[in-house]
């Protein structure tokens, strides 16, 4: 189920993150800079998933402002690592994993 790149779309069912939120975050955070192809469409990276996982659960489940997300991004970059196990927080990359996983089975069970 590992792709290149993924649309805007397949980027909102796997995070669970609205679209105009997605493009709204692209503002504020340097991080996240999903690339365009020809069409102007944008394109996201792995890397892009990981960081609207980790943005999701700072701004929406953790309550950050989006100055506090800045801010806490730009710590975490400085200090080249995290330490997982005083936040009981599974990896972003197994996040996404599992939710691409939810999503797999969804449509399985549709189906059936």
């Amino acid at each position: 189920m590992k792709k290149l790149y993924y649309s805007i779309g397949e980027i909102s069912e796997i995070t669970s993150v609205e679209p105009h939120v997605l493009r709204y975050w692209e503002t504020i955070f340097k991080e996240l800079s999903p690339r365009k192809n020809k069409a102007g469409n944008r394109i996201y990276r792995e890397k892009d998933i990981t960081i609207v996982l980790q943005l999701k659960e700072l701004i929406q489940e953790k309550k950050f402002s989006t100055a506090g997300a800045r801010k806490f991004l730009e710590k975490q970059e400085n200090e080249s690592k995290t330490n997982l196990e005083e936040t009981n927080v599974l990896p972003f990359e197994t996040q996404k994993d599992l939710k691409e996983i939810r999503l797999f089975l969804q449509k399985l069970a549709e189906k059936l």
